[in-house]
């Protein structure tokens, strides 16, 4: 959630997923956790329920201040393989960079541990790539604590910078090369496509020069 705080807060459109069956929260003991619903349960709801429940307990690990963080940021969990791939919809009014409506793709997806990049490739094999849509799926290895989200956070938007910046160079050199017209505009947008999707691995193996401490994993995927 750190990732999608600094992310919106940067500009850019982002909504975020888990992808467990459900949410797991340290609770009194390893055998107790915390259990919610994805796309049931608000932030808030939880914050309340914890504080109520034992606020010395969770501020002094954490949770109570994560969740504050969280409920700034948006209405409350989703899981990722409940998304309907290419169905607009509208969020929620108070979620950070979901600018009220979402198209249903994306051109990134960004994951914080192994076992979700797993997941998310996993599914968008089994979904069968509908939309015949290319996705970049890269995983960027974050310990779950509060100091190593803030890195990765910074990391991550660091790359998305670097990514957004291929963008706008392929699509100025393709727009360069065009006539103009209506057609060649349209061409223009596939190369500059094709040619960003070519220069990705290259640009992500310069951001891991810079941040060597945030081991990185890519694939090409498809919606």
């Amino acid at each position: 959630m750190e990732a999608h705080l600094q992310l919106a807060l940067a500009g850019y459109p982002v909504i975020s997923f888990g992808t467990g069956s459900l949410v797991r929260l340290p609770g009194p003991s390893i055998t107790q956790p915390n259990v919610y619903q994805f796309n049931k349960t608000s932030y808030d709801s939880m914050y309340k329920e914890l504080e109520a429940k034992d606020p010395r307990l969770y501020r002094a690990n954490g949770l109570l201040n994560m969740l504050q963080r969280n409920r700034g940021v948006k209405w409350g969990p989703e899981r990722w393989q409940d998304w309907v791939v290419g169905m607009p919809r509208l969020s929620h009014a108070s979620d950070r960079g979901s600018n009220g409506t979402e198209g249903g793709a994306v051109d990134v997806v960004f994951t914080c541990e192994e076992r979700c990049f797993d997941a998310v490739v996993d599914d968008l094999m089994a979904r069968g790539a509908p939309l015949s849509r290319p996705v970049h799926v890269i995983n960027v290895d974050i310990k779950d604590n509060h100091e190593e989200a803030l890195v990765g956070g910074q990391g991550i938007l660091d790359l998305a910078n670097a990514l957004n910046k291929l963008a706008g160079e392929e699509r100025d050199a393709a727009l360069t090369a065009s006539t103009g017209s209506l057609t060649a505009f349209d061409d223009a947008s596939g190369g500059s496509r094709a040619g960003f999707d070519e220069r990705v691995p290259d640009v992500l193996a310069e951001w891991q020069d810079r941040w060597p401490n945030l081991p990185a994993t890519w694939t090409l995927s498809w919606f």
